[in-house]
């Protein structure tokens, strides 16, 4: 004799079914906060790092793949920003590393900076105003950084545009050498950031909508006797010139690009970080579905290896190897790529530093290579 059951019963079909259900709902619910860490970035610095010791000419850090990186960084502690250089020695628990300005670390928590300089351009020795620029939600402020008196190229201004969740600060590594090529630069804030309005809906959009602000900030510039612009972006910042190439009526007048680990394309950027939050790839395209939805967006106009901008000006594109945020692979593919569809695209790498690092790596090296690019671009435009 079967034993009574003592509770609800459910076929095997039915149990699967609402097994599928839950878990379905569960990736759901992933994906959707996925979507809103997307759309509503911060910049929450956290302190990763660990001052061992700080001296006169050197500081010890433990060591963390950040730590070991090379080049020049900001170490931001308690005592405030210094700036540290090459790794002098390292062992399997410490690295030590040159102290080139600043206080002396103090021992504790602290965090690596991509920007070693800070404030303002004041700080790369620049003269400059804070100006506000007229935009269509409200005025954002911006840093105007003159040309040097009796620069040939005084007519040409370099547009530096910071990437999500950044701030102006990005643009401090290069404007001495845009100072030097003779451009007069122009580093504005855009919606979302904290010195600009706030977007209507409280969210990032991508780049297509922010690029409005970068073309609001093109007219200020010609309203002030610019006549050709460079455009320079950090990460987001290439979607949203890349949007400004395809859709400003002001795309014509940009000379040269400049653009530091390029978001040439949201999915395959989308599949990368959530691999690194250890997410199935499939969960990255639910993620994009609902931020299309969430802001209206279409993701594949984004796309810069598939959708070439209406203009294509000469393009110099910069990356290093270890990117974990944005794929090294979109700047190799689309300088492989760019020619047959004739955008003159030149690459340079740089070796073993993270997302917007390549200055970092290698401060000369990225200088003189934004300085070639710049000076046979604006040469032949």
């Amino acid at each position: 004799m079967r034993p009574v059951p003592t509770g609800p019963v459910r076929s095997l079909p039915a149990v699967s079914l609402l097994a599928g259900g839950l878990l379905a709902t569960g990736a759901a619910s992933i994906a959707w906060h996925y979507s809103t860490v997307l759309l509503h970035p911060s910049w929450k610095p956290g302190l990763p790092e660990r001052v061992l010791h700080g001296g006169p000419d050197a500081v010890t850090l433990r060591r963390t793949r950040l730590s070991a990186q090379p080049g020049v960084w900001g170490l931001r502690s308690p005592a405030g920003l210094s700036v540290v250089g090459e790794v002098l020695r390292r062992d399997r628990q410490v690295v030590v590393r040159r102290l080139l300005d600043g206080p002396e670390p103090a021992e504790g928590p602290a965090v690596l900076d991509v920007g070693p300089f800070d404030p303002d351009p004041g700080d790369r020795g620049l003269g400059f105003s804070e100006v506000e620029i007229p935009t269509e939600l409200g005025p954002a402020a911006a840093w105007d950084v003159p040309a040097p008196t009796g620069s040939p190229h005084d007519d040409v201004w370099a547009i530096c545009v910071h990437g999500r969740g950044g701030t102006r600060r990005e643009a401090l590594r290069i404007l001495p050498t845009l100072h030097d090529l003779g451009l007069h630069a122009l580093v504005p804030a855009y919606r979302g950031d904290a010195d600009a309005p706030a977007p209507p809906d409280g969210c990032s959009h991508l780049g297509d909508t922010e690029w409005r602000d970068v073309e609001a900030a093109v007219a200020w510039a010609r309203e002030r006797g610019a006549r050709r612009f460079v455009l320079v972006g950090w990460s987001m910042g290439a979607a949203i010139g890349g949007a400004f190439l395809d859709r400003s009526g002001y795309a014509a007048d940009v000379a040269a690009v400049v653009w530091d680990a390029p978001m040439l394309d949201w999915r395959r950027v989308l599949r990368r970080q959530a691999a690194n939050r250890g997410l199935p790839p499939s969960l990255s395209g639910v993620a994009a579905l609902f931020a299309e939805q969430r802001i209206g967006i279409d993701l594949d106009r984004f796309d810069l290896l598939r959708h070439t901008p209406a203009v294509t000006p000469p393009t110099l594109l910069l990356h290093s190897d270890r990117d974990t945020a944005v794929p090294v692979a979109l700047s190799r593919d689309l300088a492989a790529s760019a020619h047959r569809r004739g955008w003159p695209v030149t690459y340079r790498e740089f070796t073993g530093t993270e997302h917007t690092a390549g200055w970092n790596a290698d401060p000369e090296g990225y200088a003189l290579a934004v300085t070639g690019f710049l000076r046979a671009a604006l040469r032949e435009g």
